[in-house]
């Protein structure tokens, strides 16, 4: 008894596991609860569903349940780094760098644990410590290029720019293909005021990093030094198009749309900063100036007012008040705002700001400055400071991951019907299979086919373990296995849905061995077999003869039914994955010609070719699928291309 209690723990830590590979990260909370409840007394479960956590962005969560593992287990490291994690995105560099201390002492030779307790010791402005890691480091991996960067870095902020260069070129010969490098080069060449050094250095980070803001809108204030208004504009129309909400560069880019005349545009970007902060009074007084010169002298009257209010004694913004009250025929209030004016200032020429000189346009202010005679001056950060990615095993949060050369997952079964929608498709899609329609035929509870398998939340899962246990009673009742093999097969989709694959594994092959010609159990069968091994190899295991046994079930399956497409496509994607490029071609080109719409099928067998070194035929499928509805697509497309 204690034998099999043990088993169905460490099945369910397994299934746990499986979900959170699989970016399930709630159901994965839900199972590793029920291990915690049972036995809270083992270190794995605590750390699994802290890990799950942190990809909720739960970092409290996840770091409370992180110091319970080490309380049971103070000797793994990637528990300490999973907590260094998680204060770090609560800004508890402080504690970090303790965590990192205690994971380096277990696991001294690795890079990442070194690099981001420097990024934590700088975040603390400790460059003495920062220096001694960085020390260490490169005595250790002489051609570990980000440690050069790093050092470059804390020079940087300690002002001493020459080293930080000499620093930053070691690091680019070691790896002239680091954007981060770059940037940090370019950085130095503008506190230098070398700016076609600058312009330069960060054209090559951009080509390395294409999508990072920050890059851009620093290259649009080089652009604005070298005079390039034009292209200062096109980086900061760059740097919104991928950060619509960016303060700093629609205030710029207002600021360059002022300077060359196009009022409107310009009042539209200083309306966007108003809406998120009201009370900014440079935006305040350079729309006020927009909206007297397009002819709005009302609406100027109430910006000025307002920036009137916070600088009483602004004469510039009494005059041009006055100036507006005057055009609407407010005589007495223009008198009363010139009145203010004379009495303070009788011996100065009355308010009307200098021109732009030459050296006045190259001016920059800092953004914390508020100082009224600065209002038409771009703006840029209080500090420079170069954008970090912190080393992490943990990464591909599900809601934030950006488009990989990732194929897409296999067709799998399941009692619920889910829409292909907006996720990645701009149409809606279901999948019609006519294998499952036939078995569907007097079937009270009808399969479905879906892309993957769907996150479940806490109701969900619930749910799902509710029908499970019903089963498991009605099962259990039996005398003979043959008159339950409907339920046993209903068991097995179920378990694979809450992703317990070697449950649904087990079950299918039970229901196999009393009905061999069912397409769906060989289907279903090796289908999750297939993830299993996904998962398993995921985690260090060598899985070449379990692919083997998925594959044999496809291909049973597919003698059973030759001309269904979806099975040909899920044995296409267990090739790919053993990046069996011939054989995975193959069968996508046969589903294709199955189902000439299977929008998946063109872009796996997309990245196949890709893969294979057949770019041209690649980018075609990939075309087709973005054409038939996976716009993601486009973005691999564009990637190839300007390889």
């Amino acid at each position: 008894m204690g034998a099999s209690a043990q088993y169905n723990i460490d099945r369910v830590i397994t299934a746990g596991r499986a979900a959170l590979y699989y970016e399930d990260y709630v159901l994965s909370i839900q199972y590793f609860n029920q291990v915690i409840s049972a036995k809270p007394y083992l270190y794995e479960p605590w750390f699994f569903r802290g890990a799950a956590k942190f990809y909720l962005d739960d970092f409290s969560g996840a770091e409370s349940d992180c110091a319970q593992a080490l309380t049971l287990n103070p000797y793994v490291a990637g528990i300490y780094e999973l907590r260094g994690l998680c204060r770090i995105r609560q800004k508890n560099f402080r504690g970090a760098i303790g965590d990192y201390d205690q994971s380096i002492k277990l696991d001294p030779l690795s890079q990442g644990l070194w690099y981001n307790r420097v990024l934590c010791r700088i975040e603390e402005k400790d460059y003495t410590a920062a220096h001694h890691d960085l020390d260490s480091m490169m005595l250790r991996w002489k051609d570990y290029a980000k440690a050069y960067q790093l050092k470059a870095e804390v020079l940087l902020r300690e002002k001493d720019t020459i080293r930080a260069a000499e620093y930053l070129d070691k690091s680019l010969k070691i790896d002239p293909y680091d954007g981060e490098a770059w940037a940090v080069r370019a950085v130095v060449s503008c506190s230098r005021n070398k700016w076609k050094d600058a312009d330069r250095q960060f054209s090559e980070a951009i080509h390395l990093k294409p999508n990072r803001t920050s890059f851009y809108i620093n290259r649009a204030l080089v652009r604005y030094n070298t005079n390039n208004l034009r292209g200062a504009m096109a980086d900061y129309d760059k740097a919104l198009e991928l950060d619509p909400e960016n303060f700093m560069a629609h205030y710029n880019r207002g600021q360059l749309r002022i300077q060359v005349g196009d009022d409107n545009r310009a009042i539209d970007d200083f309306n966007f900063i108003l809406k998120h902060e009201p009370n900014n009074v440079m935006a305040l007084y350079n729309r006020a100036l927009l909206l007297d010169r397009t002819g709005d002298p009302r609406r100027a009257i109430a910006d000025y007012t307002a920036v009137i209010n916070r600088f009483p004694n602004f004469w510039a913004g009494l005059y041009r008040r006055a100036q507006c009250y005057r055009r609407l025929g407010m005589t007495a209030k223009a008198d009363q705002d010139e009145l203010r004016i004379v009495k303070a200032q009788m011996n100065k020429h009355l308010g009307i700001q200098n021109r732009w000189s030459a050296s006045k346009k190259k001016e920059v202010r800092k953004l914390s400055d508020v100082d009224m005679d600065k209002y038409n001056q771009l703006v840029e950060a209080d500090e420079q400071q170069v954008d970090h990615e912190y080393a992490s095993a943990y990464r591909g949060k599900v809601q934030n991951r950006k488009v990989d050369d990732e194929y897409m997952p296999m067709l799998l079964l399941s009692f619920t019907q889910r829409i292909e929608a907006s996720n990645q498709r701009v149409n809606n899609v279901s999948f019609f299979d006519s294998d499952v329609e036939a078995f569907n035929k007097g079937r009270q509870r009808p399969v479905y086919v879906n892309r993957g398998s769907r996150q479940l939340d806490q109701k969900d899962f619930q749910n799902i373990n509710y029908v499970i246990n019903n089963l498991t009673d009605k099962i259990q009742g039996l005398t003979n296995i043959r008159e339950g093999r409907a339920l046993i097969f209903d068991r097995a989709i179920l378990y694979a849905t809450v992703q317990n694959l070697d449950a649904s594994i087990s079950d299918m092959t039970v229901f196999i061995q009393t009905d061999s010609t069912n397409v769906l159990a060989y289907w279903h069968r090796g289908v999750c077999q297939a993830m299993m091994n996904r998962f398993n190899e995921s985690q260090g295991a060598e899985s070449q003869i379990k692919n083997a046994l998925a594959i044999d079930d496809l291909t049973k399956a597919l003698k059973l039914s030759p001309r269904n497409a979806h099975l040909l496509y899920d044995r296409a994607t267990i090739y790919a994955a053993q990046k069996d490029y011939v054989h995975a071609t193959t069968d996508y080109t046969a589903a294709i010609r199955l189902n000439p719409n299977f929008a998946e099928a063109y872009y796996n067998r997309g990245l196949t070719r890709i893969f294979a070194g057949n770019t041209a035929e690649g980018l075609s499928d990939l075309s087709k699928a973005g054409e038939l509805g996976l716009y993601d697509a486009y973005s691999i497309i564009k990637k190839y291309r300007e390889k």
